[in-house]
């Protein structure tokens, strides 16, 4: 961009050296990095701001600073500093409350991973960056939270990955700021997530902006967890990768099923958007796949005498709400089926585009009891296909050139007499 320079500076002694161009076009320099450059301080007085006056934006790391001293006096020299990374440097932070400064009150984004800040530093020195947007904190053995009051009231992301958090509870001590959008906790040791402070179907005043979550890499074993997700308000997208609970269900495409039916809003499940067809036949799966447990536990057609048990909606929150939605499933979807092997279940069928003759064929094994909802939805995923409605049919290797319409999104592939070496023809 015009006007805009981006170079690699050393800093030795009391003097910069510019590597890239002339020393007077270094006023033009809005981005700098210095990372491991054994930069210690910051030189001579002024020094900076004399020569780099139009600094927003500088990487400070994996060198040798070892005060928070020291990145103030280097940002006082800085008037519109916007984005600082001083990471990786093993730093001395104040531990009382120092007199508030202005030199970082342009500052959005921070980082300040494997510095070995505390918590309780970190909202020492945060009345000191009153715009914050960003805060990264990743790999400092935090194991404590404590309620930011007054602080950090700014902040949208917060990246606490790789500290082993003592419990599930430290989230509360962060439930309420704001404007956080986007909370980042993989590898912190987390084991269970609740909201105490709503029941089933309700949702929680803690987190009130939170739209994306990254959990990845936990320690949770129990759905219940994932249940309350739900409460969450505003939660679009969840990352929750090589959590225990997910060995509970060997099928990745029935565990991803599950995870959408149970939180209404997600829209993006570990990086994967949910279209709307793939939410209503993960839905209508999971009232019916429960239904059985759901009648034995109190529920009834009838719904005067519909009196689900509360171990029933602890376990399932969302099943009344989707009875509500869908009605409640019927007495033929839930019939037991008669047993099959594995062999007989699994259909061999190839996957054509008849309209797309770029995109190539490919055969997958479905279950001959899928819905076509559920086809859909895997076939989004596939073939990478934006929101758009699918329309799908089937030619049988037995008829050539007959081709038969998929019509009906709830009924199963076995509903059509479809069988091994059939192809299905998907068109948008």
């Amino acid at each position: 961009q015009p006007g805009i320079y981006i170079a690699y500076l050393f800093l030795f002694e009391d003097y910069l050296t510019e590597c890239s161009f002339s020393f007077s076009r270094l006023n033009q320099l809005v981005d700098i990095s210095l990372c491991e450059c054994a930069v210690s301080h910051a030189g001579q007085k002024e020094e900076i701001s004399r020569t780099c006056a139009n600094i927003r934006h500088i990487n400070l790391s994996k060198n040798l600073i070892s005060s928070w001293e020291t990145v103030g006096a280097i940002a006082s020299e800085v008037q519109n500093l916007e984005t600082l990374n001083v990471s990786g440097n093993k730093m001395k932070f104040p531990s009382t409350l120092t007199s508030v400064s202005s030199v970082f009150s342009n500052l959005r984004v921070l980082a300040l991973n494997q510095t070995a800040i505390t918590w309780t530093e970190v909202l020492l020195c945060a009345p000191g960056w009153p715009r914050l947007e960003e805060l990264y904190l990743t790999s400092n053995n935090i194991m404590v939270l404590e309620r930011p009051d007054n602080v950090l009231q700014t902040l949208k992301l917060l990246d606490l990955s790789d500290n082993q958090l003592l419990d599930g509870n430290q989230l509360h001590l962060i439930a309420h700021l704001p404007r956080l959008e986007q909370l980042i906790l993989r590898n912190s040791g987390i084991a269970s997530i609740d909201f105490p402070d709503a029941g089933f179907g309700c949702k929680t005043k803690m987190f009130p902006s939170l739209k994306h979550l990254v959990i990845n890499d936990n320690k949770i074993s129990q759905w219940s967890s994932i249940n309350e997700l739900d409460k969450l308000p505003s939660l679009r997208s969840l990352q929750c990768h090589n959590n225990p609970f997910m060995d509970t269900e060997k099928n990745p495409e029935t565990l991803r099923q599950l995870i959408i039916a149970k939180i209404s809003q997600l829209e993006v499940l570990n990086k994967s958007e949910i279209p709307p067809a793939e939410r209503k036949g993960a839905e209508l799966d999971y009232r019916k796949i429960f239904g059985n447990d759901w009648l034995a536990a109190g529920g009834n057609w009838n719904p005067e005498k519909n009196n689900p048990s509360e171990e029933f909606l602890a376990a399932h929150p969302r099943y009344p709400s989707l009875c509500l939605k869908y009605g409640a499933p019927e007495e033929g979807e839930l019939r037991p089926q008669q047993p099959s092997t594995l062999k007989n279940q699994l259909l061999t069928l190839t996957i054509k585009c008849p309209e797309k003759p770029e995109q190539k064929a490919v055969q997958k094994k479905l279950p001959e009891s899928m819905t076509v909802q559920r086809v859909k939805g895997l076939l989004y995923r596939l073939l990478k296909i934006p929101g758009s409605e699918l329309k799908l049919s089937y030619e049988s290797s037995k008829l050539e050139g007959k081709e038969v319409e998929l019509d009906n999104d709830l009924k199963p592939l076995q509903f059509y007499s479809i069988e091994n070496g059939d192809c299905v023809l998907v068109r948008w």
